[in-house]
């Protein structure tokens, strides 16, 4: 056993139960993990500087073998079903141990590093991999250690990562050989099956989402950015929604684009870097997501490549639609130095309707942004989850359940309560068709998106006439700057407007059917208002 790097722990790995490893790296600066990558076949080095990683079979997230320890001490407090199924703890000690077996022998990579911006409440968190391109995506990721913290680290949770070890399914109790799997008495997380880096950093997410709203603190699946004033913003959406573009705004500054917390003092990013989309992405559209594409220090996962002159192909999704980039904040030119912002004035809800008879823009009432922060609208667009190969229709409740270890009115009442306490505006925008749904109609056009954003942060929607929605019971504004006024009014831009009035009324339904889990859950405010059909 050998022990490298700059900032080799005390805490030490028999704190975690690993012994007999081959080599463990320490805390390797991004050079010098680029270099272990490429030298141990992990991954290709791209024109630019990026490096290029291919995950296999698993190019999206698992949602369906994620599970959480049923055990005392978190037992009453997690929202079980479907989205947290039940591991015993017997099951977990099982997987553990054949875990630790596996990676006796083996080279290893470890990072010590911290979730959260907000210096007060900094998490520390630690990343142990069998791979040096995943333990490069975790220090993208997350804010580093340095060598002043490594003195006294101690993680408040680990995760032990190995993409190559499997589960057995008749005797671990999981679904494949997949496994995501949480602790929270030994705060600890086991990942194996799947080498999709994503499942590091939602493994952190659902912790936050776990720990924080005992401290009053709502943990929010959203993006965040300041205007030139400071003014603040929030962009709630589910991946392929449109946070990470919507928020990297040149002239705003980017607080982050994923996951946020919202605390005493404001808003605070959880992360230290971004993890975005980048199937079909252009340097006109969306400038500052495509320059990062080019970078040192950027994992690009899935991304084609032309081999002979290490050129990327950003439009090629043959592998998968969900390819993904990975770089630090510091990539991004218009990036908050501390990752923290005041309490928001706006708060934005983004959908990806693929029926096509959401409005593009709407205003919600307190009540009304409760109830679309429940709900949850959107579609699950192709590639985003392993085996999705149609855009779906899809509620997920506040925008992240697959996160959400605790009941999602939890995460409701804190959001009503930050609301009105600080006296915050909600709006509801449609990213997704217009003119009809998947199939005859279009998406909306990005640049209109953008305007009706701007005119949202901007104060010019403020005093604009309003016309409430029949079907939804919003309010859409009558005009926006540089927005053309027909396509405001979604049932206006279909050709057959029975067919809109139709489809309309099948959404409403479904909103109806999904909220019924809430009924008796929610203030009588909210109930009033909820969608329900016209017939």
């Amino acid at each position: 056993m050998q022990e490298f790097g700059p900032f080799v722990s005390p805490y030490g790995l028999k704190n975690h139960g690993i012994q007999n490893f081959g080599m463990a790296f320490w805390n390797f600066p991004t050079p010098a993990l680029y270099e272990q990558a490429v030298r141990r076949g992990e991954a290709t080095l791209a024109h630019g500087g990026a490096l290029v990683t291919r995950t296999g079979h698993h190019t999206g997230r698992s949602p369906n073998d994620k599970f959480v320890v049923d055990e005392p001490e978190s037992r009453d407090s997690v929202w079980w079903g479907n989205v947290n199924r039940p591991m015993t703890e017997a099951q977990f000690d099982g997987l553990h141990r054949r875990m630790l077996a596996y990676l006796q022998g083996r080279d290893i990579f470890i990072q010590d590093c911290f979730a959260v911006a907000d210096p007060e409440l900094r998490f520390p968190i630690r990343v142990i991999t069998e791979t040096a391109w995943h333990n490069l995506f975790a220090r993208n990721m997350f804010f580093w250690a340095s060598r002043e913290d490594i003195k006294t680290f101690k993680p408040e949770f680990t995760v032990i990562q190995a993409p190559r070890f499997h589960a057995e399914p008749e005797t671990d109790g999981t679904r494949s050989g997949v496994f995501i799997v949480i602790h929270f008495a030994k705060r600890l997380v086991l990942i194996g099956g799947t080498s999709y880096a994503g499942e590091i950093k939602k493994s952190i997410f659902s912790i936050l989402n776990y720990m924080l709203p005992a401290k009053g603190i709502l943990p929010m699946h959203c993006s965040a950015n300041q205007g030139p004033n400071g003014e603040t913003a929030i962009f709630f959406g589910l991946s392929g929604t449109g946070k990470t573009t919507l928020s990297a705004d040149s002239s705003r500054t980017l607080i982050g684009d994923d996951e946020h917390g919202w605390g005493p003092k404001g808003v605070f990013n959880f992360e230290h870097g971004c993890y975005a989309k980048v199937i079909n992405l252009s340097a006109q559209a969306e400038p500052e997501i495509y320059a990062t594409t080019r970078r040192f220090g950027t994992i690009l996962e899935n991304v084609m490549m032309h081999m002979d002159e290490r050129r990327l192909d950003l439009d090629d999704g043959s592998l998968t639609e969900n390819t993904r980039a990975s770089y630090p904040l510091s990539h991004i030119p218009n990036a908050s130095p501390s990752g923290v912002g005041g309490h928001p004035k706006n708060i934005v809800m983004l959908t990806c309707d693929a029926f096509g008879v959401m409005p593009p823009v709407s205003k919600l009432t307190p009540e009304q942004a409760m109830y679309h922060f429940l709900s949850g609208y959107t579609a699950k667009l192709a590639g985003t989850e392993a085996g999705v190969k149609e855009p779906q229709d899809v509620f997920s409740t506040c925008f992240g359940a697959p996160f959400l270890p605790r009941k999602p009115t939890v995460y409701a009442d804190l959001l009503g309560k930050k609301m009105a306490e600080h006296k915050a505006t909600c709006w509801l925008v449609n990213t997704g068709w217009s003119g009809g749904g998947v199939g005859v109609g279009a998406r909306i056009k990005i640049a209109h998106t953008r305007a009706m954003v701007n005119a949202i942060l901007d104060g010019k929607l403020d005093g604009v006439p309003m016309t409430k929605d029949p079907n939804f019971g919003v309010m859409v504004p009558q005009s926006c700057p540089d927005v053309p006024a027909e396509i405001l009014s979604a049932r206006n831009t279909w050709k057959d407007k029975a067919a809109y009035d139709a489809t309309a009324r099948d959404l409403t339904r479904r909103f109806a059917k999904n909220f019924q889990q809430f009924e008796d859950q929610v203030d009588e405010k909210v109930r009033a208002i909820a969608i329900r059909p016209a017939d």
